[in-house]
């Protein structure tokens, strides 16, 4: 079964999100636990967590179909002694609110070495963060995005996530979340039927597929290996129809979150009741 939804906003209170998420015709959803633009946002109150647990058992969503997302600002790869020092608190703050709110995964972009250290610097540096941030806490799952290549950013390459990977301590800690117009804008081809067939196998084999938590369907408004991150409304960019025909019948991305992060939000009920109608009906 797949469960799509929405990145919902907190703005009316994050106890609300649920709602926002069930409103849209979604069966999981992502969320900002803070302030997306702040190195601090503030610990839900343990009201506010425990009416956001109700909420959701409410609307029927389960942890693992939830994928929080972390702000904007962190840079966990970061050369600069501050700004690694803030990211690394504010990292920490963020898997500790989701462990207040109950949930399972806190999904990120892994880091950018800002063209002042090597490719590897960064990444290990990276991984060490990980290591020591996953010690100070328990029971959330770092989820590491895949980006589009953008700039100095790192991610861009199943390798480097690999290589994060591999030096992570405690491996049932760690997941891969995959943005489908990154990884067509990072030069996967998932919109030919042989370049889907060879991505997925990629990531099977440099990756494992049981480190995939989660999917951010986006299409592309950019062409294959370009490198730059702009997403599209579904059907309205070069992913085409037939990938979406293909992920929404393909068994491998059932039971976790798979999130929509395309410009128009007020098309995601469409959206979301397209994707499911594109699923072949089979017989009892």
């Amino acid at each position: 079964m797949k469960f799509i939804g929405g990145h919902v906003s907190i703005n009316g209170g994050i106890w609300a999100a649920p709602q926002e998420a069930a409103a849209i015709g979604g069966k999981a959803f992502a969320l900002f636990t803070g302030t997306p633009s702040r190195w601090k946002s503030k610990a839900p109150s343990q009201e506010e967590a425990d009416l956001f647990k109700e909420n959701c058992g409410l609307y029927g969503f389960s942890p693992e179909v939830i994928l929080p997302h972390d702000n904007f600002l962190i840079n966990l790869g970061s050369p600069d002694r501050q700004k690694l020092h803030l990211s690394k608190q504010s990292f920490l703050d963020e898997m500790k609110r989701c462990e207040i709110l109950g949930l399972k995964y806190l999904n990120f972009h892994p880091g950018s070495h800002v063209n002042e250290i090597t490719e590897e610097e960064c990444l290990t540096l990276i991984a060490e963060n990980l290591n020591m941030i996953l010690d100070k806490t328990e029971g959330v799952t770092a989820v590491i995005e895949n980006t589009a290549g953008q700039g100095s950013n790192l991610g861009y390459a199943f390798e480097h996530l690999a290589y994060i990977i591999d030096k992570i301590e405690d491996k049932s800690r760690i997941g891969v979340c995959i943005d489908t117009c990154h990884a067509y804008s990072a030069g996967y081809d998932l919109a030919s039927e042989e370049g889907y067939k060879a991505t997925w196998e990629e990531f099977d084999r440099l990756i494992g597929r049981e480190y995939l938590k989660g999917i951010h369907l986006n299409d592309d408004k950019r062409e294959l290996g370009s490198k730059i991150d702009r997403h599209a409304s579904l059907g309205e960019g070069t992913l085409g129809e037939a990938f979406f025909r293909r992920f929404m019948n393909d068994p491998r991305f059932d039971n976790m979150p798979i999130i929509l992060e395309t410009p128009d939000e007020e098309r995601w009920p469409r959206e979301i009741e397209w994707l499911y109608s594109l699923e072949e009906k089979t017989e009892q």
